[in-house]
């Protein structure tokens, strides 16, 4: 029995010590695979995700270079410029940028000229873009002073419009779905009112869409002539007689100023002069009629003094003024 006990020990503890010692040995077989794919093995492209327009321009497998142009393609660019010329002939350069616009199918928009000054929107498509601004580098008698190019990328705008267009047209006509079982008058002028409300959206969306295609089909230029090259600012501070023309253009503007104020508040003045007229008359009338009463009372006053003045140089006697008599008998008589 002993035995069998020693037996089953023995062999216990050597099914114990071969687990362990076993253990490390199998845990780097399993990392070894991972560490050597991470380290050694270089990640492969799938020949199957390539693109398809590559590997069929390539034929034989060999990779095809990018071209310059091609990041471009398929993308909806608005591109306009401005480009300035200097010519002595302001009215003949600017019927020759008329010509170039029309040879290259395009139209003016808008022109103006001052005689010293002429302005012109040209409106080209946008695949003659390039034609035109070389044309107008080589119009004779002209040159080129400025020229200043911008590109507009509305790819994503176009794409959002034409997604939201779609969306709208889905929910007009499940609105007009609705509008066919529509069985009350409540119900049918509610559903009208939806359904104008989305209409309206729909066609805003539309011309939007409408005018990012026009402004992308057809380019926009503005080219302005003169007659001779911007001149920079003088350096330095200004001298005595550029202060003194500068004096003289703020007199006249400041007498420009006064005189448009006074011609802006002439209407107010007449308006104004009616009642204040009336008022000065009235006063004057007032004041004539006043010294016209006074003037009556002293006349009438006037008359009355005389008879008081009569009355007492006939009746009072020089006793009567109550005078001593001696005083009168003292007065020698006249001579």
């Amino acid at each position: 029995m002993r035995r069998v006990v020693v037996v089953g020990v023995v062999a216990l503890g050597l099914l114990v010590g071969c687990s362990g010692g076993g253990t490390p040995s199998m845990a780097p077989a399993k990392v070894a695979p991972d560490e050597g794919g991470v380290q050694g093995i270089a990640p492969q492209r799938d020949p199957a995700r390539q693109d398809p327009a590559r590997q069929d321009s390539a034929g034989n497998g060999q990779q095809v270079p990018e071209q310059p142009g091609e990041v471009l393609s398929g993308r909806d660019l608005v591109r306009t410029a401005d480009v300035d010329l200097v010519s002595g002939d302001v009215d003949g350069v600017v019927a020759r940028v008329k010509a170039a616009a029309e040879e290259r199918g395009g139209f003016v928009a808008s022109e103006s000229s001052t005689g010293q000054r002429g302005t012109a929107v040209v409106r080209v498509p946008g695949e003659r873009f390039e034609d035109f601004l070389g044309a107008l580098g080589g119009l004779d008698g002209a040159s080129v002073e400025r020229r200043e190019v911008r590109t507009e990328d509305v790819t994503e705008q176009v794409v959002d419009v034409q997604a939201r267009l779609t969306t709208q047209r889905a929910s007009v006509e499940r609105i007009r779905a609705l509008l066919d079982r529509a069985g009350s008058t409540a119900e049918i002028a509610q559903i009208e009112g939806e359904l104008t409300r989305r209409q309206a959206e729909l066609e805003s969306l539309q011309g939007r869409l409408e005018s990012l295609k026009g402004r992308v089909a057809l380019s926009t230029v503005t080219v302005v002539v003169r007659t001779e090259p911007g001149k920079a600012a003088p350096d330095g501070p200004p001298g005595f007689l550029d202060a003194l023309r500068g004096g003289w253009d703020a007199l006249v503007v400041a007498l420009a100023f006064v005189l448009a104020a006074l011609g802006a508040a002439l209407p107010f003045l007449v308006v104004l002069a009616i009642p204040v007229a009336a008022l000065v008359a009235w006063r004057r009338r007032r004041r004539r009629t006043a010294a016209a009463r006074r003037s009556g009372q002293a006349v009438g006053g006037g008359r009355a003094d005389p008879e008081a003045g009569s009355g007492a140089s006939t009746g009072d006697l020089p006793g009567d003024r109550g005078e001593p008599a001696a005083e009168q008998a003292s007065v020698p008589p006249k001579e």
